[in-house]
């Protein structure tokens, strides 16, 4: 049995790059002022980097990843579970007539209270069957823009544009030929644009600075730690307004519900990729000038938190397959997509069964647009896979543009609704009810709401954290020093997770006094591997674990001990280089420090479980700042630990100050923050101090585990990290 012991405890020394030298008189793995070589130590991603689409070997590996991303669409925009759709109470009026369409004013709820405004363009003539349906988001500029008469005539020489008065409105010019085509049109207004003005332009798109006034307990904006932690973000609120938008178009009595496409140009390009990613209605698409590897959308409605993080926009795109879909390649940041990303995307709908509904059209002559050149290509399209029976090429037409009058949707007997800042309040107070309710305001009723609930929450963590457990096979451990101490042995070695490119410093401490009894504890510290050291000696409770026969594995996680040039760990997440304090530059695309230290738990305990001479038992201790990382841990590895002991010290989410918080994590305040989080360890092994009582969704969900003698709580005790260690060995 000893020998078992140290093999687990020593390994093999496998070859690396990067060698231990330290001696370990300080309990360092690596030499004084050297870090590991870790992937993640480098500068955090940002919206201008390169995100390449890689292809899945099958059929059914593409099936488990658009599953996935799916998911990770829906929670990031704050869609998960989807919310209770209410009427839409949509209004019409204010017809006017072209030469082969009509083009009505539309405004309507997509929330109580909340409106979405735009024009709808009809074919003209008697309506004799359903016509198909066009919803179009217009991206940057706004329904109305106006090029001018000065650029038009640059733009028709360059063949950028056909007709002067038409052309001056690119993004009504599409609308008016799709209806002179037969297809029912709906142009909606972003936030901030035309007339939508609850939320205005500048928050919507050109936010920047915090404001503290909107920051305020209960009183809150968007870009706030308390809507951050909710996700709640305007992206989020635009793919709802997108959403809602073809519901509106499926309730009319002259729309082919099973007719709808969808096509919007540069960030309308992002809604109509992040909508079909989440919506299966509409059967064809266009995003155009946003299917890139490269740039992925530089305003703050085109980004939240959670969205990239390891993956971009082409593979976003991709959800849409099996669906037909195209776009076009500009000189813009699409401009590499023939051969980056578009070859990708043509693999996979090959490998579908239907190369043919996929496709790219490219126009390096022109820069970033959606012109008359783009639009033929579209009307093409639509032609095709709306069933138009039109001959192609399309050749599109001139009309006479609108009046203000005409295209202004609020008007004395349709008043403008409210806005501003209180307004924003109300918006966000609204969704954390909306949210609420769907999620049984975090207090499910009954047997089987307790059961739905944990399981729709335990998805939903699984996106924020973002990885499993890894394979055995995919940690390698590379041996460092051996120290002999009074009482016990410890090693010092790093493990390297090879898919990820990571690397942690650990410390195994094995009793020598007394017998292993092959039950292993991982201590999770605040401080990283020295919580087990404070001054350099070793903890009492860590002597106590190690008289009573356990071995011990204390690890540094990202951004604690080794990982920084102090010592001391992290107490803010770095960010990308930008002056905007917006949260979603960076978690839409980086893992949050929190996250990323619950990765490196689940790393350790996939090293410990798979090892050839793996023990009977594992068990953790999360303290001094740890136990909120092994509750989330515990929830996604689940019996992994036998028994599980989390001092939360009163932790809660919610009542972080900034996003920028090392133990900040998106989404985790609407997912019923730590208390719900401990529940996820149902029906494993709990002990939880830190809490005055065992918080109720806790004790719920062991009851209905059946399970209830499996949770118990540090009864009012101040030395938790003792009575921690005390329950470990006494269970």
């Amino acid at each position: 049995m000893r020998t078992t012991a140290l093999l687990l405890l020593t390994g093999l020394c496998v070859v690396s790059a990067n060698t231990c030298a330290a001696d370990g008189t300080d309990h360092r793995v690596f030499d004084a002022g050297q870090q590991p070589d870790d992937s993640r130590l480098k500068d955090p991603k940002d919206l201008n980097a390169y995100f390449p689409f890689v292809v899945p070997e099958s059929k059914a590996a593409w099936e488990q990843r658009q599953a996935e991303l799916k998911q990770r669409v829906m929670v990031s925009t704050g869609l998960f579970p989807m919310p209770k759709k209410t009427p839409l109470n949509a209004v019409i009026h204010g017809k006017v007539q072209r030469d082969g369409f009509t083009v009505e004013k539309v405004y309507f709820e997509s929330l109580p209270g909340h409106f979405v405004s735009g024009l709808l363009f009809r074919p003209e003539g008697k309506v004799t069957s359903k016509r198909p349906a066009v919803l179009s988001p217009h991206g940057h500029g706004g329904r109305q823009q106006n090029y001018g008469a000065d650029k038009m005539k640059a733009l028709i020489e360059s063949g950028a544009e056909l007709h002067e008065k038409s052309g001056r409105f690119p993004k009504l010019a599409r609308c008016a030929q799709l209806a002179r085509m037969g297809c029912v049109t709906f142009i909606f207004d972003m936030l901030g644009y035309v007339d939508s003005h609850q939320i205005s332009y500048e928050v919507a798109h050109r936010y920047s600075a915090i404001r503290p006034e909107m920051e305020l307990q209960g009183r809150w904006g968007f870009y706030s730690p308390q809507a951050e932690g909710r996700l709640h973000s305007i992206l989020g609120l635009q793919t709802w307004n997108c959403i809602r938008g073809l519901d509106f178009l499926e309730s009319l009595p002259d729309v082919d519900a099973k007719r709808m496409a969808v096509t919007g140009g540069s960030g309308g390009g992002t809604q109509t990729i992040l909508l079909g990613a989440v919506d299966d209605r509409h059967i064809a698409g266009f995003p155009n000038g946003m299917v890139s590897t490269s740039m992925q959308g530089g305003c703050t409605c085109e980004n939240c938190s959670l969205l990239r993080v390891g993956t971009g926009n082409v593979e976003l795109a991709a959800l849409f397959a099996p669906r037909p879909q195209s776009m076009t390649a500009a000189n813009d940041w699409t401009k590499e997509m023939m051969t980056k990303g578009y070859p990708q995307l043509k693999q996979l709908y090959e490998m579908l069964g239907v190369p043919e509904n996929v496709d790219c059209y490219e126009m390096l002559h022109f820069p970033h647009n959606y012109n008359a050149v783009t639009r033929r290509e579209m009307y093409t399209w639509m032609n095709r896979h709306l069933k138009l029976g039109l001959d192609d090429p399309i050749q599109e037409l001139d009309w006479e543009p609108l009046t203000k009058e005409e295209y202004t949707v609020w008007t004395d007997d349709h008043p403008e609704p409210p806005k501003g800042n209180n307004y924003e309040r109300k918006l966000l107070q609204q969704l954390n009810d909306r949210d609420l309710e769907v999620l049984a305001h975090h207090k499910p009723e009954g047997s089987t709401a307790t059961q739905n609930y944990l399981s729709t929450v335990r998805s939903a963590w699984s996106t924020l954290i973002g990885r499993g457990l890894p394979k055995a096979e995919d940690v390698q451990r590379t041996k460092g020093w051996k120290e002999v101490r009074a009482g016990y042995l410890e090693f010092g070695d790093y493990l390297t997770l090879t898919t990820h490119g990571e690397q942690l410093p650990i410390v195994s401490v094995y009793p020598k006094s007394v017998e292993w009894n092959q039950e292993v504890v991982l201590w999770i510290d605040g401080q990283g591997k020295q919580g087990m050291f404070p001054n350099g000696q070793a903890h009492a409770d860590l002597l106590r674990l190690i008289d009573a026969g356990y071995s011990v594995v204390g690890i540094d996680l990202y951004g604690q001990g080794e990982f920084t040039t102090n010592g001391v760990p992290l107490k803010e997440n770095p960010t990308v280089k930008t002056s905007r304090q917006f949260a979603g530059y960076t978690y839409c695309y980086n893992d949050t420090v929190f996250a990323r230290r619950v990765h490196d738990i689940l790393t350790v305990t996939a090293w410990v479980n798979g090892d050839e001479h793996s023990p009977k038992a594992l068990h953790a201790v999360g303290v001094n700042g740890g136990g909120p990382l092994l509750a989330a841990a515990r929830a996604i590895a689940g019996s992994e630990f036998s028994k599980a002991a989390v001092d939360t010290k009163g932790f809660r989410f919610g009542t972080l100050k900034t996003w920028k918080h090392a133990d900040f994590l998106p989404g985790a305040v609407k997912y019923g923050d730590l208390p719900t989080l401990l529940s996820l360890s149902a029906p494993n092994r709990l002990w939880i101090g830190g809490e005055e009582t065992v918080p109720g969704i806790v004790t719920q969900a062991y009851a209905e585990s059946s399970a209830s003698d499996s949770v118990g709580s540090s009864g009012g005790r101040l030395d938790t990290t003792t009575a921690a260690i005390e329950w470990i060995i006494q269970q």
